[in-house]
């Protein structure tokens, strides 16, 4: 190991500087400067549904942290949510549906893990979760992603609170097994039975649809900042560029 480290170490280390110091030059001259957060904010060690989180903080906080820049820094967070929920391994998911519908979900939308290939389990969309992550990790907007899994549901369910020991409270409690009883409080909608598969506009979505995405808005007190209809990047309905700032 330590010859194959040598041999690429004249090509490494030509890139090696103050990274705090590189990004502030950068950021001087007026570059665009991209963090991406390789996991999700439930996932967090402080914030997250711990004990099943990672080692580490996935906050956008973090970007300050980690970059040296400080945190003025972190500037438009985008966050990444689905039109529905799922969830890689064991922990707390309220809205999970173990049944023909969550199926559907899976197999439409082809949750397996992209790294262990695990399948995940799937549910209904909690706007409690994605409220209570939006305001952890300061999101600015977020990009709606698999809309076109929810195509052809007669009647689609949103999580809007949770029932705890027959209270009904607004946040995920911190406490394990206060996680591990909570019950979903549903909201109904009509679904639709038009594709969105492709859409890149508002007016190719369905009335019902962008009626979802709306409430969506309203429920997790963050505006949509773009909306994906199909795997190809191409097939996106781009409300706000992060980049326009």
């Amino acid at each position: 190991m330590l010859a194959e480290l040598r041999e690429i170490a004249p090509f490494v280390l030509q890139f090696a500087q103050p990274v705090w110091k590189r990004l502030r030059d950068v950021r001087k001259e007026g570059a665009k400067i991209l963090f991406e957060g390789a996991q999700g904010v439930l996932l967090d060690v402080d914030h997250g549904t711990y004990p099943f989180v990672t080692s580490s903080n996935t906050v956008s906080g973090t970007v300050a942290s980690g970059s040296g820049l400080g945190p003025n820094s972190a500037g438009f967070v985008l966050g990444i949510v689905k039109a529905y929920t799922t969830r890689v391994g064991s922990g707390p998911f309220p809205t999970e549906l173990e049944d023909e519908t969550g199926e559907t979900l899976g197999r439409k939308g082809h949750e397996f893990g992209t790294v262990t290939s695990r399948k995940r389990r799937c549910g209904w969309f909690d706007a409690v979760l994605v409220r209570q992550s939006c305001a952890i990790s300061g999101v600015t907007g977020i990009a709606l992603t698999k809309l076109d899994v929810l195509d052809g549901f007669e009647t689609i369910r949103i999580c809007t609170g949770y029932r705890l020991d027959g209270e009904v409270i607004d946040y995920l409690p911190s406490h394990a097994a206060e996680q591990a009883r909570v019950e979903p409080v549903y909201e109904e909608i009509e679904g639709w039975s038009e594709t969105t598969a492709g859409a890149r506009s508002w007016a190719e979505l369905p009335a019902q649809a962008i009626k979802y995405i709306r409430r969506i808005e309203e429920l997790i007190e963050c505006p949509v900042a773009s909306v994906s209809t199909s795997p190809e990047r191409d097939d996106t309905i781009l409300v706000r560029d992060p980049f326009a700032d």
